[in-house]
């Protein structure tokens, strides 16, 4: 038994200690095509200042003005206050207040720019169940200052957000105050 084992054993200390020739390394190829350049994967962001009013039908249809593919994620946020030590509050949408009237929301949806009726374009709208918006006050129709933040689809797969907000999304791609393309729509 010892010398079967002294021969097993000796065999693969043999085995594992012995090397080949190298391998044939071949010749260099031809390079390849160019492939698309990597890229920074930031978001596109920008800021409205609108009136919900009757003529407009309490509603507003902005066109991006850059593409946007199906995958992306539009995220749109109100600011709903300002706070003297925090300063703008800024709260995602659909948002909803409650008032003497009933329940208004402030609501949105997309399109990217190659599907459904809001092709290449942003609705933001005001609804809930008031039934007529010409009675709110003035407070809750006029100069709305909305930021939409257009998140890349490649960047949602590997995001690690806490959440979606404001503070979040901006953190996450460095978006700072200037970088927000400003409409004012309400000239």
């Amino acid at each position: 038994m010892k010398k079967l084992l002294f021969i097993a054993s000796a065999l693969v200390i043999g085995f594992s200690s012995c090397r080949g020739p190298a391998g044939y390394d071949g010749l260099d190829g031809a390079p390849g095509p160019a492939g698309q350049d990597g890229g920074l994967v930031y978001a596109s962001a920008f800021e409205l200042i609108l009136d919900f009013t009757p003529a407009n039908g309490f509603e507003h249809v902005e066109p991006y003005g850059f593409d946007v593919y199906p995958a992306d994620v539009v995220l749109v946020y109100i600011k709903w206050d300002d706070d003297d030590v925090l300063g703008p509050i800024w709260r995602p949408l659909n948002q909803t207040a409650y008032l003497d009237q009933g329940i208004l929301t402030y609501e949105y949806d997309f399109g990217t720019n190659d599907n459904d009726i809001t092709e290449g374009n942003v609705r933001l709208y005001l609804g809930g169940n008031i039934a007529d918006f010409s009675t709110l006050d003035g407070a809750y129709l006029n100069d709305q200052l909305f930021r939409v933040v257009v998140v890349p689809a490649e960047f949602l797969e590997t995001a690690r957000l806490k959440s979606k907000s404001y503070e979040d999304v901006t953190a996450a791609f460095g978006i700072e105050e200037e970088d927000f393309i400003k409409r004012d729509l309400t000239l």
